[in-house]
């Protein structure tokens, strides 16, 4: 028996539709997307502030049609050919937080959604943050910044789901990832 199950990357790829941010695609049966911006990578930042204060951010996002409470992120080289991971969370993070931080650490690289898009993202932890400016997002985001005790996040999480704001299951990896590195040794 096959170990692996059947690889299709020998069929071609025919291109369904193409817009200024995201194109479809189709090999063989399976339909997909890509990004036309960057490089197929974001960043989603795990930040405390110096007062212990997890920073979380909401936005209205039209393909749920509702807000949702995510760890601040953004695209890796979409406005920035040079862009680095490392770069790219800094940037992120003073956008839509206010808040700088001295180091990032890359944590871990991975698919968001593999059964429909060829997207990575990079977990990346921050340290060492100063305030140094109100946040909110570029271009009408329109992001409100949350920042939560730590020892309050998932119960504050678990009661904004119920107000009906739209969680994304990414936020828990980030919490785990506070205290711990991916392979489960402790943070330092």
């Amino acid at each position: 028996m096959n170990a692996h199950p059947a690889r299709h990357d020998d069929e071609p790829v025919e291109t369904l539709y193409e817009g200024p941010w995201l194109r479809m695609l189709r090999r063989g049966r399976w339909e997909y997307v890509e990004r036309t911006t960057g490089d197929g990578m974001a960043v989603i930042v795990i930040a405390v502030t110096p007062e212990d204060k997890l920073l979380f951010v909401e936005q209205f996002r039209i393909p749920l049609g509702a807000p949702t409470i995510e760890m601040p992120a953004g695209l890796v080289g979409d406005n920035h050919d040079t862009d680095t991971l490392e770069a790219a969370a800094g940037r992120e993070l003073i956008e839509e937080t206010g808040w700088a931080a001295q180091r990032l650490e890359v944590l871990l690289v991975g698919p968001t959604s593999a059964g429909m898009s060829s997207e990575r993202i990079a977990f990346v932890r921050a340290r060492g943050l100063t305030r140094v400016g109100a946040g909110g997002g570029v271009d009408n985001e329109n992001i409100t910044v949350h920042e939560v005790p730590r020892a309050q996040a998932p119960a504050w999480l678990m009661q904004k789901q119920r107000e009906g704001y739209e969680l994304d299951l990414k936020l828990w990896a980030g919490l785990w990832m506070l205290e711990h590195n991916p392979d489960g040794t402790p943070a330092n």
